[in-house]
């Protein structure tokens, strides 16, 4: 059976971010506490995307490892205050937009070959 593009987001795409997000949060300074506090997540699921024991769903191209930088960058200045969900929400229509979406959902279910669903349904 087909999984649904928005399923993959959830299991995969978001889970890849947040890893990405920590660890250049961490690059800047933050804590693991600090950066569980600003992602809403614990400090133990950031030790686990540091060390990359989860949050390996799809590979990031450069514009997404950009804007991930870019957003990391504000929230170690003090931006997107309490809410990193936009940012986040950004950046995953960015891995729509780019294509990586598709990739990771033709990985998942055989015979997607020319399909465009992901781009259609999720709002790319």
């Amino acid at each position: 059976m087909m999984k649904p593009p928005c399923e993959l987001v959830v299991w995969y795409v978001i889970p890849a971010i947040r890893a990405e997000l920590a660890k250049e949060l961490v690059k800047l300074g933050l804590s693991q506490k600090e950066v569980s506090e600003r992602l809403g997540i614990t400090q133990s699921a950031v030790s686990q995307y540091v060390k990359e024991k989860r949050g390996k769903g799809i590979s990031m191209n450069r514009q997404v490892r950009k804007a991930i930088r870019n957003l990391a960058r504000e929230m170690a200045d003090g931006g997107a205050k309490g809410d990193v969900i936009p940012g986040i929400c950004s950046v995953c229509s960015i891995v729509k937009a780019t294509g990586s979406l598709c990739s990771l959902h033709r990985q998942e279910d055989s015979g997607l070959e020319g399909c465009e669903m992901c781009l259609s349904i999720c709002g790319a």
